[in-house]
């Protein structure tokens, strides 16, 4: 044993190795068994000199066989190929644990206890991850919340919850450093938002939402000894040191924005009692000395946070309401509409339910609100009165909610074969959005021709609007056609401004969702006009928008036009400015389009990208203003550009700690759409700096080392991310790339040479032969995916594959440069960052041969690595990594 133990070694088939694993683990049970047997003789009086010398000879024997991490990775091969053989060690282990409580020898019991503990930490040898204790701000976490509440706030919570914990993975965050990170972001946030919804929506992001990400990174598991409670009450602790960003935030807010989040906190579960006390205490405490936080002038405003928190409640109640039959008592709900439309209430309650995840449910009640007002049953007067309100208000709703929040929270998932409610139809063809471009003489504006002739009438003719047996979705369908009509008309002056505006105050004057309709075809209209053609239609857009001050008009009327100019608002915006043209809306106190027109007209976005890029860098850390830029940016240049274009940058730095900051930071950014990002960066870009010998000085230490991180933490993300399925609302409106591209550019028949293994057969020797001839069989490319089958035809799975095949043959090259070194540094990101004992990590695709090329390499030539790299649950993979290791 003391000849060989300490340096075995195996050069033969994989087989042998395996072998030599196998024979490791009897002779470690052997000695086991054996140290049992002499701890039990140790107890006979007459013996116990001997036993206690042979015992000593056993320890030393087990510490030196122990003591090398290469055999205690051969004998965690050899765990998982043979369990039988390893339950007999652990009932060996058992038995010398039982017999050692006896001994009263206390160095040859601690050496004892040290050996039973190397042996129990052998199944966990790869999970031992260091924590960054030097840093203390995160910019990807920041940037990553910030993200999530200017953007998307009516996402999921679990698909945040798990970016922010791949996120705490991949840069070992520390778990008190990591809350109060999100924390810092959720108070600048408060700070930075733009007033009124942006204010709102951000507000309940912070008190609703937040909370609840929390309650469920406490139900990961957290180290041994880690309490996440007290992990937050620690969050606390050092955000109350952050005094300045607290009274910044209680300034804006008119509140104790800490008080109010504490309660929330302690409410979920998140604090005990007395820690939320003696936090609230302190911070009370500093408020005494911030005068200016008590000003009268803000005395009669009510604060948002509190607002929040009541309104969440209330939209319970309201879908509840919402929930009975409309047909028993509909003026009861017109009141409790009516009350939901004053003020900012709307803004209030939809921020809330949008922040707790209820705000479809919300759309749905009103789409279904909609539909009931096409019930017509001999009405009268005041009935009809009730049900046109009804229309209208649900009508102006989701309008707004779409606009805020984005047209896919009103979509239903897929409707059974029913019809489609007539607002998600309306919606989807009718209505302008931003980067949606109408046609207006689309079949869905041309309505039957005899309701359009009666509808041109009536507008023509009454004084005013009549609503007893009115359809009102038949004639927000048919106004389109009829402003047409009616436009026609007045161009050839057959009808006079005096009649337009009678007609333009009928369309407006009761029913503010034909305004609505109208202004809707009237933008996609005023597209296709000349510059000389548009001042009429322009001029009808401004009567529309201007509120009708009669006392003939329905209930709730100052509220429902509050409602729709900030709608016509939000559609004639894009059309406005590609005109050149103004039209005043009157400000009824709506806020006026939050983060609109955010780019420079005359400077050119390659340079917009770059200047905001390095303010970012600069900084440190990623504003929400500069998030929506990136945002336009990217919709703008496309992916493939925006990416290229940032990796660029990065490749241009040359300081460590700033290509550091530079990868968080874009790692962060490319959240915006992390999935094609990622396609880009693995599948084109790589690709092109790494087979081009031109371009491998610009991988040099640090900005290659920086690359190899940021290109490693997308590939993570995008792979666990994409295996649960979850694509953002957000990103999912997109126009996706095709996939056929990454076909043509990866060809899953291996006959046909692909475009990349064209690039690589550059390399002159044949990259089938590997280090012994009896492992020739295996194929270059056989990697861990194949053997679980892996679908190829999923465009991130065959990048990933491609991207390890380039890999292998550039270690396996003749000549090596710093493009050797950037494929050096990508292997250890990715060893460093693996989720231990995650099958299926990105490694599956890292084909069997290129574990041999990588041992070769000084960083990668530990046993712990092999271990990490290879796919130990394949008895194909056990060998690969008992031949590598061996050879060590």
């Amino acid at each position: 044993m003391d000849m060989f133990c300490d340096r075995l070694s195996c050069h033969g088939k994989a087989e042998e190795c395996i072998g030599l694993c196998r024979a490791l683990m009897s002779a470690l049970n052997w000695l086991l068994r054996c140290a049992a047997f002499y701890a039990e003789k140790v107890k006979d009086t007459l013996e116990q000199a001997a036993a206690e010398s042979q015992l000593k000879m056993c320890l030393e024997r087990l510490g030196k066989m122990l003591g090398s991490t290469k055999n205690r990775a051969l004998i965690h091969i050899a765990k998982l190929e043979e369990t039988s053989s390893w339950s007999a060690v652990e009932q060996s282990l058992v038995k010398l644990g039982e017999n050692l409580n006896s001994l009263s020898n206390s160095p040859l019991r601690s050496r004892a206890d040290d050996c039973i503990s190397l042996i129990k930490s052998i199944p966990t040898m790869l999970s031992v991850h260091s924590e960054q204790l030097n840093k203390t701000g995160f910019p990807t976490v920041h940037a990553v919340v910030l993200l999530e509440g200017t953007m998307n706030l009516t996402g999921e919570t679990q698909p945040l919850v798990e970016q922010l914990m791949m996120v705490k993975r991949m840069q070992r965050i520390p778990s008190p450093l990591f809350v109060l990170e999100i924390w810092k972001a959720c108070f600048v946030g408060l700070i930075e938002s733009p007033e009124g919804t942006e204010e709102l929506k951000w507000t309940a992001f912070t008190f609703l939402k937040i909370p609840q990400v929390l309650v469920k990174l406490k139900k990961y598991p957290q180290g041994e000894k880690q309490d996440f409670t007290e992990d937050v009450n620690c969050a606390f602790e050092f955000l109350l040191k952050l005094t300045p960003l607290l009274d910044k935030a209680d300034q804006r807010c008119n509140c104790n924005c800490m008080d109010l989040l504490l309660q929330e906190c302690s409410k979920q579960g998140l604090l005990s009692e007395a820690n939320m006390n003696n936090l609230i205490d302190k911070r009370a405490a500093d408020r005494q000395h911030a005068p200016h936080l008590k000003s009268a002038e803000n005395a009669n405003i009510q604060p948002n946070p509190g607002l929040i928190l009541r309104a969440e409640p209330t939209v319970t109640n309201i879908l509840k309401t919402m929930d009975a039959d409309h047909s028993k008592s509909p003026e009861g709900l017109l009141g409790v509409l009516g009350h939901m439309l004053s003020g900012k209430s709307l803004d209030l309650l939809l921020a809330a339910a949008a922040a707790t995840g209820k705000l479809k449910s919300f759309a749905r009640k009103f789409i279904k609100l909609n539909e009931f007002t096409k019930q017509i049953n001999g009405e009268g007067s005041k009935g009809a009165s009730v049900r046109a309100l009804l229309f209208d208000i649900s009508f102006l709703m989701l309008c707004h909610v779409a606009q805020t929040y984005g047209s896919e929270v009103i979509l239903s998932e897929s409707s059974p074969a029913g019809e489609v409610p007539f607002f998600e139809t309306w919606m989807l063809t009718c209505m302008p959005e931003e980067g949606k471009i109408l046609n207006p003489d689309h079949p869905c504006f041309r309505p039957d021709s005899t309701k359009v002739e009666s509808l041109v009438a009536l507008l023509n003719n009454s004084s005013e609007m009549k609503l007893v047996q009115m359809k009102w979705h038949e004639v927000c369908l048919s106004i389109s056609a009829a402003i047409l009509e009616i436009l026609n008309a007045w161009e050839n002056s057959v009808l006079t401004f005096e009649s337009i505006q009678k007609i333009t105050d009928n369309i407006k004057g009761k029913v503010c969702s034909m305004a609505v309709c109208a202004v809707a075809w009237l933008v996609a209209h005023v597209r296709m006009l000349g510059l000389d053609e548009r001042e009429k239609s322009l001029q009808m857009i401004r009567q529309l928008a201007t509120p009708l001050y009669g006392e003939n008009t329905l209930q709730f009327y100052n509220e429902r036009v509050v409602i729709m100019t900030s709608i016509l608002e939000h559609m004639c915006a894009d059309v406005l400015q590609q005109t050149a043209t103004q039209i005043k809306f009157p400000s009824m106190g709506m806020d006026t389009i939050p983060y609109w027109n955010l780019l420079p007209p005359k400077k050119p976005i390659k340079e917009v990208l770059t200047s905001v890029f390095t303010k970012v860098l600069e900084k440190g850390w990623v504003d929400s203003h500069s998030i929506h830029i990136f945002d336009t940016l990217l919709h703008m240049g496309g992916v493939y550009w925006f990416c290229n274009n940032l990796v660029k940058e990065l490749l241009k730095e040359t300081r460590k700690e700033h290509t550091l900051r530079a990868v968080e930071l874009l790692y962060a950014i490319f959240c915006l759409d992390m999935q094609q990002l990622t396609l880009t960066l693995l599948g084109h870009i790589l690709p092109n700096l790494l087979t081009d010998s031109s371009k491998w000085h610009t991988l040099m230490d640090p900005p290659g080392k920086a690359l190899a991180k940021l290109s490693v933490w997308c590939a993570l993300s995008s792979y666990s991310s994409h295996n649960k399925g979850q694509a953002s609302a957000r990103q999912k409106k997109r126009h996706r790339e095709d996939i056929e591209d990454y076909i043509s550019l990866f060809p899953l028949d291996d006959t046909q040479p692909s475009k990349l293994m064209r690039l690589l057969s550059s390399n002159e020797e044949d990259a089938n032969i590997l280090s012994s001839p009896t492992d020739r069989s295996m194929s270059t490319s056989l990697s861990a995916s194949q053997l679980h089958a892996v679908s190829m035809r999923d465009p991130l799975n065959r990048v990933l594959a491609n991207l390890f095949l380039l890999i292998s043959s550039i270690l396996g090259a003749k000549t090596a440069g710093t493009h050797t070194q950037f494929v050096q540094w990508f292997m250890e990101e990715c060893v460093d960052c693996l989720e231990q004992g995650s099958r299926g990590s990105i490694l599956q695709f890292m084909p069997f041969t290129m574990v041999s090329e990588l041992v070769k390499v000084s960083t990668m030539s530990s046993p712990k690595i092999v271990l990490a790299i290879t796919d130990l649950s394949l008895p194909l993979g056990r060998r690969v990594a008992a031949k590598a290791i061996a050879a060590l």
